[in-house]
């Protein structure tokens, strides 16, 4: 068999030479090299110390007219089943009022839940598939069957074995069993039990806690951190508490639900920007500076900038460089959620700060999970000693939320100390290094076969386009037969015409994997018509306009 790095650099000089044409016809955006920004004849591709390719091909039109198409007939018979139900002529299945609250404001709304019953329901079978074993670079699946369309499951006793993991966020594959790398997880588990039973500010804080925070800023080579036990509840429950009424919050249009919701719970203004759109970032700041608020026309007591290090359903990466720019010419502040960046980018795997080569001064707040590439729980707050010390007193997580367990502090400082070399071995850079070679070889892979993937070419989050609703349920299902999970996602959590399978690639993926997926692929891309890619404009061309900002030194 020959030698899988021999393959891959033997494609090297011809896959330069395609992304040299490619970006010749506008699917790529190549980050501070072809499309650098000007001021006064100099160029901004100076901010950018790596280059960074980005591409979001649009799709032939004949695809949106089928989608919108495959919508519209599926509304049309929605509406005729939900006809049959009202008169009887079909089971009702779904939740209704109770007889005696007919008169009241209706707690179910039947329009709300129109997509719900008649579309989702159709497909819901490739959705919460109960697993049983570790989420590793394979996982066991329980199988289970519907006798009435997918409204309830019954399961059959047989266990899928072995089924290739393209869903899960492990990216650096920490999410393991290994009774040898579990050893101190299982020490401190015997010293400590499993759960706290109080929040940091009352009898939570533990000895494990003060080590991981201190390993946590060390890592990230700021001044100090804090964790918390939910990664989700550490955007919704900080941002509350760094920003409030009088203040503005520019959030980026594809920022993450945690995110939207510590901005909206923060009671500050919310404006949105498109994308990791430069221009429209700038608008917003100018904007707010030269008018201030509303009415009072007073000046905003606080300007925070919320970003995503990699935007998970994109696959793209932040234009930080630009960003931290312009949050320092309109002295705005930078918050920075790097939960599926950290661990997954940079040289040693310290995320987007290190992908770009910049400070962690430049950022700050510094925000990040430990549900992905550490394969544990919870989340972390970084930056200034004076920043950490306000949420040690104000963060409502550290109020009334329940502290991390110890068992998983430790398997984060585990992963975390494997990373930066303190177990004495090089494994943890060798995990970054085999990471970005399996996200790299898995998309070029792709982009050659004829699909259209979206994000950057760094990035191990893969949106492989789909379109129409009817492939959703086919490709999944297809995949499975295959002994391949993926994550199928559609409207309304993305844009309607662009629903999509979305595959994490993992350290822990061997070559043989990623080719047996690759080669399913393949022979699926041809059987349901899915190999869409004309090398043509970008779908997004606001994203990549070569906008004239003007930057400071």
């Amino acid at each position: 068999m020959a030698n899988p790095s021999a393959v891959c650099n033997g494609h090297l000089h011809h896959h330069h030479q395609k992304q040299n044409n490619l970006l010749k016809s506008g699917i790529y955006k190549k980050n501070g090299i072809t499309k650098g920004m000007k001021k006064n004849g100099t160029s901004n591709g100076t901010l950018y110390k790596k280059t960074s390719i980005e591409q979001f091909e649009q799709a032939p039109m004949y695809v949106a007219v089928l989608t919108f198409l495959g919508f519209g007939v599926g509304t049309i018979f929605g509406y005729l089943r939900d006809f049959m139900r009202a008169w009887g002529l079909e089971k009702r299945n779904i939740a209704e009022e109770r007889e005696q609250q007919k008169d009241f404001v209706p707690l179910y709304q039947d329009f709300e839940n129109f997509y719900t019953r008649n579309l989702y329901m159709r497909i819901r079978d490739n959705w919460n598939r109960p697993i049983c074993s570790v989420p590793g670079p394979q996982f066991d699946l329980m199988e289970r069957v519907t006798d009435d369309y997918n409204w309830t499951f019954r399961f059959t006793g047989r266990t899928i074995k072995n089924v290739i993991n393209m869903g899960s966020y492990n990216y650096l594959g920490f999410a393991e069993t290994d009774v040898n790398a579990l050893k101190t997880v299982t020490r401190e588990l015997q010293k400590y039990g499993t759960g706290i039973c109080s929040t940091r500010q009352e009898m939570g804080t533990l000895d494990k806690h003060v080590e991981l925070e201190t390993l946590v800023a060390t890592f990230l080579g700021v001044e100090d951190a804090m964790v918390f036990g939910m990664g989700f509840a550490t955007n919704s429950m900080n941002i509350p508490a760094l920003v409030g009424k009088g203040c503005l919050i520019l959030s980026d249009e594809l920022n993450h639900t945690s995110l939207v919701l510590g901005a909206r719970l923060s009671g500050a203004t919310i404006r949105i920007f498109k994308h990791n759109n430069m221009q429209s970032l700038e608008k917003l700041l100018r904007d707010a500076v030269i008018y201030g608020q509303p009415r009072s026309r007073r000046a905003w007591r606080k300007i925070i900038i919320l970003v995503e290090g990699i935007y998970s359903m994109e696959g793209s990466i932040v234009r930080l460089p630009e960003i931290v720019s312009l949050k320092k010419k309109y002295k705005a502040y930078l918050y920075l959620d790097e939960a599926h960046s950290i661990g997954a980018v940079g040289a040693t795997g310290r995320g987007v700060v290190e992908y770009f080569g910049m400070s962690p001064d430049d950022v700050d707040v510094l925000m990040g999970t430990f549900t992905k590439s550490f394969g544990a729980a919870g989340g972390y707050i970084a930056g200034k000693k004076d920043l950490v010390d306000f949420l040690r007193t104000h963060s409502h997580s550290a109020v009334y939320a329940t502290s991390m367990c110890p068992p998983v502090a430790e398997q984060i400082i585990r992963a975390m100390k494997c990373l930066m070399g303190l177990d004495g071995t090089t494994q943890g850079l060798q995990r970054v290094r085999q990471l970005g070679k399996n996200t790299r070889y898995f998309r070029r892979r792709l982009h050659e076969m004829g699909f259209i993937i979206y994000g950057n070419d760094d990035s191990p989050v893969v949106p492989l386009l789909l379109y129409m609703p009817g492939k959703i349920g086919a490709f999944a299902r297809r995949m499975l037969e295959k002994n391949i999970g993926v994550v199928v996602v559609g409207f309304p959590a993305t844009p309607i015409t662009e629903s999509r399978a979305r595959f994490c690639v993992s350290a822990a993926h061997t070559r043989e994997m990623l080719d047996t997926v690759l080669n399913a692929l393949d022979e699926l891309g041809d059987f349901l018509h899915l190999k869409y890619s004309r090398y043509s404009k970008a779908s997004h061309p606001e994203l990549y306009e070569e906008n004239r900002l003007e930057f400071e030194d």
